[in-house]
């Protein structure tokens, strides 16, 4: 049993990947013309016209007079995702599967993280591994790039959303983007300690940070870094809660014990130098000198299952603050690219060949410090730090394979754009509640800088493409400002879709979704309750022979809920000043077509600019009240708006056919480029 086997076992709570048996390379055929697609995630049209008009993004500009500026279509989820699956394979969701960042157990209403499934692997005697985790992905439809693969041509594809378990591709190589996880399986769980942490504070946030308060001795502190679940524990602690009914007092005593156990931990000392205001941390045989302000490099880290198991990663460390406290933040523990649990590229080398040509780089498929900003744990200069250089790193690994010539489609995405607007777009809103006059004043150009960053690496892309090489830019969705957040769940349970018995469900987390123990829907009234609200603005129906405890038949109950609940939904008006929140509201059998439409949720809600479900509601919570205020730093968002005003970006150096291109056009357009024939289930139609 090889070490790599064994270390992927280790993974069993988190979102991984399924191994593909490799098959031999059709020889690659010899082609002459070369394409080069660049993603920018959530790049947004009436931006880029904004700032090419200001003579901001002269490259983009010279492109768009060559070729064409166009509002790209999106899918009815206009969630990232949805949208580049449907980029990758042509067809709508109702054929590939991914219709929202989450999905749920039909049994259970157990919400999980979608693009992925998994079964956790087993171990003899609660030590030797028996069974390796099966983890497949759930997207269906066939990427543009295998079918151009089959045909010979050559492809390299890079962190493309949802492309993670890696795909075999014939003639090609594909480094894996979201949703690969951090070494948690989450996306991106980062660690916190401060000596003015109160004990209130610790534990786990909502949005997927683990806060340790400091408690020093002298001027150290002994505390612990947080790795990955082990997967033995797990074993041990679903065993336990299988047996049904009430626990006996001592299988709730091993159960408390087992969760202590949990999670693999790291021992994580810092030596505090208060007259030179930095520190000292001490780490798996490692001692780290930090300075304040000044990011560390990359720190190797082993976590030991057992014996027998280790599980590989690196994270980065950041000095906030020396002076009359210590703040001391690390990132989400990054797989090794070369020594990840399981393979993250195709071929399994590619990821290390990357590494020992360029060096470390970010392999989380979420790569930018969204969630430290929305906690408040980190300021906006600090995430913007963070966010250039996860920028550069992806922007590197796309250079250094242009460079490598080993292609004739070669497709890469960098999710910085997106990830700006979340968190900044609150300081180009003056509507907006978290809006700050003095942060505007210093970081109000946040979003132009990285679009002016993103028109300064397609500028460095030419430079390094050869003459007549076709390029296209792809967003795969725009942006709106979110100002007020909407429960929609307790709306469906005010309107009485919905019942809830008992008190009000307990708030929700990520670590709830993450850590396999949390509670949800606890309080509802499944027999009673006709529709429920998950996602980004995804409406299901408590349907008869799918949920497990359905009510709501198939075929003519279920349309006329579907025609009543639509309408009710477009009634929906801010208390405050009878603004209207919901723009539209599409019925399942109206948007999708194809094999995996009973997947779908029966309702699509399409919100106005400005609202937004609630956090609470996409894992969901039915928390006290309707509408309110956004008072987080997330500010920015595209998912659960209305597609038709979230239209993405194509921008190209050759004029398309077509005024109104969609996102599914681009699968097509690529076939047809390389001389292939397009399959007959396609939705899209080519642009050249």
């Amino acid at each position: 049993m090889t070490m790599r086997f064994v270390t992927a076992l280790t993974l069993a709570a988190a979102a991984s990947v399924s191994l593909l048996a490799c098959s031999g390379s059709a020889p690659a055929t010899q082609y002459s013309q070369k394409l080069v697609i660049i993603g920018f995630d959530g790049m947004d049209p009436d931006l880029v016209r904004q700032y090419i008009d200001a003579g901001k993004l002269p490259t983009f500009k010279k492109l768009t007079e060559q070729g064409g500026l166009y509002p790209l279509t999106t899918t009815h989820s206009p969630e990232s995702p949805t949208a580049w699956a449907s980029f990758a394979t042509g067809v709508n969701a109702g054929k590939h599967n991914i219709y929202d960042f989450l999905v749920r157990d039909t049994n259970t209403y157990f919400p999980d993280l979608g693009m992925v499934t998994r079964v956790p692997p087993t171990f003899l005697f609660n030590y030797i591994p028996t069974s390796k985790p099966q983890i497949l992905s759930t997207r269906g439809g066939t990427s543009f790039w295998v079918t151009a693969g089959e045909a010979g041509v050559r492809s390299s594809i890079l962190t493309v959303p949802v492309t993670f378990p890696p795909e075999d591709v014939r003639n090609g190589e594909l480094l894996s983007g979201l949703p690969l996880p951090d070494i948690r399986g989450t996306m991106g769980t980062f660690s916190f300690y401060a000596t003015d942490l109160s004990r209130y504070e610790e534990g786990s946030t909502e949005m997927g940070g683990i806060l340790r308060r400091l408690v020093m001795d002298g001027d150290v502190a002994r505390t612990e870094l947080v790795g990955p679940p082990n997967p033995v524990v797990r074993q041990q602690l679903a065993a336990l809660r299988a047996k049904g009914g009430t626990p006996s007092d001592a299988d709730r005593k091993s159960i408390a014990e087992l969760e202590a156990q949990s999670d693999v931990r790291l021992p994580l000392t810092i030596r505090w130098n208060r007259s030179a205001k930095s520190a000292v941390v001490e780490i798996d045989g490692e001692s780290i000198p930090l300075e304040v302000g000044k990011t560390s490099r990359w720190i190797d880290l082993e976590f030991r299952i057992n014996f027998l198991i280790r599980v590989h990663g690196m994270a980065q460390m950041l000095l906030m603050n020396a002076d009359n406290e210590l703040q001391l933040y690390i990132s989400p523990v990054n797989w090794k690219p070369d020594n990840p649990p399981v393979p993250i590229s195709h071929p399994d080398s590619f990821a290390g060949d990357l590494f020992e040509d360029i060096g470390y780089y970010r392999t989380l498929g979420w790569a930018e410090a969204t969630w430290p900003l929305n906690e408040e744990r980190m300021n906006e200069q600090q995430f913007m730090d963070d966010l250039q250089r996860a920028f550069d790193d992806r922007a590197q690994v796309i250079l250094s394979r242009i460079d490598a010539r080993q292609w004739d489609v070669l497709v890469g995405v960098i999710e910085s754009t997106d990830r700006v607007q979340h968190m900044m777009w609150r300081l180009i809103d003056p509507k907006h509640p978290m809006y700050d006059a003095v942060l505007a004043q210093k970081y109000g150009d946040s979003i132009e800088r990285i679009y002016r960053r993103a028109d300064t690496f397609i500028a460095e892309v030419l430079e390094h493409l050869e003459p007549g090489t076709q390029l296209m830019i792809v967003s795969d969705h725009g942006f709106h400002s979110w100002r007020r957040a909407v429960n929609l769940n307790t709306w469906l349970v005010q309107e009485g879709y919905m019942v809830i018995q008992g008190q009000q469900p307990g708030e929700k987390k990520l670590e709830d979704l993450f850590g396999g123990s949390g509670e949800f829907w606890e309080n509802v009234d499944w027999s009673r309750t006709r529709a429920y609200a998950m996602g980004l603005g995804q409406v299901y129906f408590n349907l008869q022979g799918r949920e497990a405890k359905g009510i709501v038949s198939p075929g003519a109950e279920a349309k006329q809920l579907a025609d009543e609940l639509s309408a009710r939904l477009l009634t929906m008006v801010d208390p405050t000043d009878g603004s209207r929140i919901i723009r539209s509201v599409y019925k399942r059998d109206d948007v999708y077509s194809g094999e995996f439409i009973g997947n779908a949720a029966e309702l699509q809600v399409g919100m106005e600019d400005g609202y937004r479900v609630s956090w609470q509601t996409t894992l969901g919570g039915s928390p006290q009240g309707i509408v309110y205020d956004n008072m987080k730093k997330w500010s920015g968002d595209h998912g659960g708006y209305d597609f038709a005003t979230t239209a993405g970006v194509l921008i190209t150096n050759r004029r398309v056919n077509s005024q109104t291109p969609n996102i599914m056009d681009i699968a097509p357009t690529v076939l047809k480029f390389f001389g292939l024939p397009i399959p007959s289930y396609f939705d899209g139609k080519p642009l050249w």
